[in-house]
């Protein structure tokens, strides 16, 4: 019993280096938006095309791309970012499966531990765009609103991109939630839901009081 407690103990450690690393090598960003949605998603998928004109486009502004370094989605945004020779980062989680971080990150930081992870992408974000994936997506999504509203956190744009995806997801929080007084009409406001990369960009940069 005395060596499971000293290992859990130890743990405590290993969480507080990965928090020092992860803050050493992100505290740089400026202005970083973080891009999610489905590892699975193959290139020459609609979705994939449009990850990666939101990557280039957002590196074009000037904007740092953060993903989750992994294939599909994070691989697209990477991809588009580092060819529009933009500052792009992949923010990996270390898992059972291996997930391998995608080939067009310029600065990796890897983590052993979700919450650490999650800390990161909502410290160091100016926004989140969010394309269609799985429960890895929507729990960041989740996060990010939650924090927002209840203002545990700086307010930043939240977009979400494809309507017909999200809206099964919309429907149920205006119907659900929203009549059964669970939310406020305003915690609505806290994202938006659109189609193309242009759109989420411009929604960005209106926040920001930037032209686009």
């Amino acid at each position: 019993m005395k060596q499971v407690y000293e290992s859990e103990a130890w743990r405590v450690f290993r969480i507080m280096a990965e928090f020092v690393e992860g803050f050493e090598i992100l505290e740089k960003i400026k202005m970083g938006i973080t891009i999610w949605g489905s590892s699975r998603i193959k290139k020459g998928d609609i979705w994939y095309e449009k990850a990666f004109e939101t990557g280039k486009l957002l590196a074009k502004r000037g904007y740092t791309v953060i993903t989750g370094g992994g294939p599909g989605i994070m691989e697209a945004a990477n991809k588009g970012a580092t060819m529009a020779g933009g500052n792009s980062i992949g923010i990996n989680i270390e898992l059972p499966t291996e997930q391998k971080p995608n080939p067009y990150i310029k600065t990796l930081f890897s983590c052993r531990y979700f919450f650490t992870r999650k800390v990161m992408f909502v410290k160091y974000t100016k926004g989140f765009i969010i394309f269609p994936g799985g429960f890895g997506t929507l729990d960041e999504f989740t996060e990010a609103i939650t924090l927002i509203q209840t203002q545990r956190i700086h307010k930043f744009p939240v977009v979400l991109i494809d309507t017909s995806y999200w809206a099964g997801l919309i429907n149920w929080l205006e119907n659900i939630l929203l009549k059964r007084g669970y939310i406020d009409k305003n915690d609505l406001k806290i994202f938006r839901v659109v189609n193309e990369p242009k759109q989420a960009v411009k929604i960005i940069e209106n926040f920001y009081n930037k032209k686009i």
